[in-house]
């Protein structure tokens, strides 16, 4: 486990959490990073952030259509960027939910392992391919077999995810019941780190 103290002038205290650093949601398109990001953010009290929304504004385009004009490593590029200023603008407590192949690129991995705690939502296929379905914002699943794609990118993937601080495994349920899961881990989580740093 890395040796990273929660130690800062600026802390919330809420739902038994002491969070000084910004809270970063990973994993598969479908995994629900951006709804239970949401409704974290609303339960701690601090701002959301959805780095998708905020790579749409600086380029005045959406993420197909980036995908579609100058390529996915153009992208990655504009995505490390615009996370590298979120991490620089105040707040400095927010959540932010990130893109799916964000926490894939090294340079965005390191600075969010550093600089914030992670959090993985793990799903299984069947449930990112019932909640990926019909949606025509996920370049990577357009005009393709969405349940080939799911799979190859659960193997490419699951692996990297796993070194975020903190795993919950979402399931076919309530917001509320995978948002109790998610307090309850990063609090743990805490509680960890507070033994091994004590």
């Amino acid at each position: 486990m890395r040796n990273r103290p929660f130690s800062s002038k600026i802390t919330v205290m809420k739902e038994n959490i002491d969070l000084n650093k910004p809270i970063v949601m990973v994993g598969l398109m479908g995994a629900g990073k951006t709804s239970v990001g949401r409704a974290l953010a609303r339960r701690l009290g601090i701002p959301f952030v959805d780095s998708d929304k905020e790579i749409e504004a600086a380029a005045g385009a959406s993420v197909v259509d980036i995908f579609s004009m100058y390529g996915e490593a153009e992208f990655r590029r504009a995505e490390q960027r615009v996370i590298a200023r979120l991490f620089d603008t105040p707040p400095v407590l927010k959540v932010i939910s990130t893109g799916e192949g964000a926490f894939i690129t090294p340079a965005v991995r390191e600075m969010v392992l550093q600089r914030a705690v992670s959090v993985w939502l793990r799903a299984d296929l069947d449930l990112l391919v019932k909640r990926t379905n019909f949606r025509h914002t996920r370049p990577q699943l357009l005009h393709t077999d969405s349940r080939k794609i799911l799979a190859q990118l659960i193997d490419e993937r699951y692996d990297i995810y796993a070194m975020a601080d903190i795993t919950v495994e979402t399931r076919d349920e309530s917001l509320r019941k995978t948002l109790d899961k998610v307090v309850n881990a990063i609090r743990d989580f805490q509680n960890r780190e507070e033994k091994t740093n004590g």
